[in-house]
């Protein structure tokens, strides 16, 4: 068993969806674990590009108006819990108090306060604004990963804030040496 699971731990790494994992919400998906722990676990998605919402008209939804120096992130769907929520991932050049530090190099944000300052152009080098997210119940993600529903990889910050989303699955897939053809929609325990 992988010792990460058996931990219970798997905070700092990459979720990677295997074929047929049985959700289509999750389909092809790659998810940054934000927080796991006895209780649960949180992660965002990283490969679903909200198509039809752009920074602007978000921003201008909540009240705040881009200046003409405005760093405005690529909106993606999070995941599938509490979607009106937003979450900024982002690098770790900019920080407020209730920041959480992901990686060495990845945060999380999820205040207005960093929503306002990058329509300034005073935000994070690099973001990613997150709505909704990706949540699990106790052991509910260690069941997932024990019946061949994901993978993981460690988190790099190239590959999380890297500007292209949809080609993440396969660079993370590759990032384990795995060429997305030759999975099967079907797996096993030996």
């Amino acid at each position: 068993m992988d010792s990460k699971v058996a931990s219970g731990f798997l905070g700092r790494q990459l979720l990677i969806a295997m074929p047929g994992i049985g959700d289509p919400r999750f389909e092809h998906s790659v998810i940054l674990m934000c927080s796991h722990s006895p209780g649960g676990a949180m992660g965002i998605v990283l490969n679903r590009p909200a198509r039809d919402l752009s920074a602007e008209d978000l921003f201008r939804q909540i009240g705040i108006q881009p200046g003409p120096e405005a760093r405005l992130p690529q909106i993606l769907m999070g995941g599938p819990v509490e979607r009106g929520r937003g979450f900024v991932l982002h690098s770790t050049d900019y920080a407020l108090a209730d920041t959480l530090r992901v990686t060495e190099e990845i945060a999380l944000t999820a205040s207005l306060d960093i929503l306002r300052d990058l329509a300034r152009g005073n935000g994070p080098e690099r973001a990613f604004l997150a709505l909704g997210y990706a949540g699990w119940g106790p052991g509910q993600l260690e069941g997932e990963i024990r019946a061949n529903g994901w993978l993981t990889c460690p988190a790099d910050a190239e590959l999380v804030l890297g500007a292209d989303p949809e080609p993440k699955w396969a660079a993370a897939l590759g990032r384990l040496g795995i060429e997305p053809t030759m999975l099967s929609r079907a797996g096993g325990m030996a």
